[in-house]
C-alpha cells in the first residue's frame, strides 16, 4: 500500500524510516484525536527500540510508549504498510498525561520525523543519572 496512497487511521502499523540499529522496529498507530480545525492529532507507540536510558535496569529502552505526531511526522516517516490490527498497545498513562497538559496549553506535537523523536528523547533520558539505591 502506498504511503499517498493511504488514509492513517487507529490500528494500523507501519515500517518507518528507522535509526540504523533498530530495523526492526514499528510503529503502531493507537489513537487519533482532531484537532479544532479538523487536523488531526496521530498517538503513537514504537516498539523494538534501542534508547540509551541509564534510569531502567540494563540501561535500553526497548518502547517508545506514546507520542503524539502531526500527519507531517507520519508522511516524513512511515515507509510500508504492514498490517492492521485491534490488538493495539496501551497508551492510556502516556496519552493521559499529555492530553491534561495539551488541554491547559502545556503540550504540543511533534512534527519531526520519528527517527528524530526517538533521537531527541534518548538525549533527555540519557542525560539523567541512574538514581542510586
Amino acid at each position: 500500500m502506498s504511503v499517498m496512497a493511504q488514509d492513517f487511521a487507529e490500528g494500523q502499523i507501519w515500517q518507518y524510516k528507522t535509526r540504523p540499529e533498530e530495523t526492526d522496529s514499528r510503529l503502531y498507530i493507537v489513537k487519533v484525536d482532531s484537532w479544532p480545525n479538523g487536523e488531526k492529532i496521530f498517538h503513537i507507540y514504537v516498539d523494538k527500540l534501542k534508547i540509551k536510558n541509564p534510569m531502567l535496569a540494563g540501561g535500553i529502552q526497548t518502547e517508545l510508549p506514546h507520542a503524539p505526531v502531526s500527519e507531517k511526522t507520519l508522511k516524513l516517516s512511515v515507509t510500508r504498510f504492514q498490517k492492521k490490527t485491534t490488538e493495539l498497545p496501551n497508551i492510556t498513562e502516556g496519552y493521559d498525561i499529555w492530553k491534561e497538559e495539551y488541554d491547559k496549553g502545556g503540550a504540543g506535537v511533534f512534527t519531526i520525523s520519528v527517527s528524530e523523536i526517538i533521537t531527541l528523547i534518548e538525549g533527555v533520558v540519557s542525560s539523567h543519572e541512574r538514581p542510586r539505591s
